[in-house]
């Protein structure tokens, strides 16, 4: 008589899940880290206006007003001047041309203030063509 052997309950096998995604989000963050994204603003064609035919070509290019914004003071194109005296300037710039570009060069130690006070002239004499420019020293 042949003996039956006893065999032992086999349960189904379980994979373990978590290792696996241990691995992926590895994976996945060396992916983020080490790609490098390609910018798309610096491989855009910009495509510039021919220049009119009928513009004048003896036109010469607007006078621009450059203020200065230093810590001992203001200076309207070089010329040191005070705040009520900027005020003036700018009046007269405005009454001239309202449209007339106002280039601002302020200095890195110079108070804040002093910007927004230059800034508060500029708007009260209806001056609205303004360009800010820092200036290291």
């Amino acid at each position: 008589m042949a003996r039956e052997r006893k065999r032992p309950e086999v349960t189904d096998p379980v994979l373990s899940m978590t290792p696996m995604i241990d691995v992926v989000f590895q994976l996945l963050i060396y992916f983020i880290v080490t790609t490098k994204p390609i910018d798309v603003i610096t491989n855009l064609d910009v495509f510039r206006p021919a220049p009119d035919p009928n513009a004048p070509k003896d036109q010469k290019p607007p006078n621009l007003v450059r203020l200065g914004i230093y810590p001992d003071g203001y200076t309207v194109n070089d010329n040191p001047v005070t705040l009520d005296s900027l005020d003036a300037a700018l009046g007269k710039v405005a009454s001239i041309d309202a449209g007339q570009t106002i280039m601002i060069t302020v200095s890195a130690a110079s108070e804040h203030g002093r910007l927004v006070k230059a800034l508060d002239l500029c708007a009260k004499n209806g001056l609205k063509s303004l360009s800010v420019v820092s200036a290291s020293n």
